[in-house]
């Protein structure tokens, strides 16, 4: 099971190349930095929210988990 930081830290790099991505694209069609800035800006709260809670929802489902044994020798 992944800890709360590793899964805020993978959305927070994944949501970098997708807002930048999202910047670009707005900039195109509205042929404005700012307002292209602001809905990179919400977009990356949004989607970094959404993400985390999908992520720990995943945790809880047992669904292709492999259980590690009990022991080793």
């Amino acid at each position: 099971m992944e800890s709360h930081l590793r899964s805020i830290l993978k959305g927070i790099t994944w949501r970098l190349g997708g807002t930048t991505v999202t910047i670009i694209v707005a900039w195109l069609f509205t042929d404005n930095l700012h307002i292209a800035a602001k809905i990179g800006i919400l977009e990356t709260v949004l989607k970094i929210s959404v993400f985390y809670i999908h992520e720990r929802m995943w945790n809880r489902i047992n669904i292709g988990k492999v259980k590690n044994p009990e022991y080793q020798i």
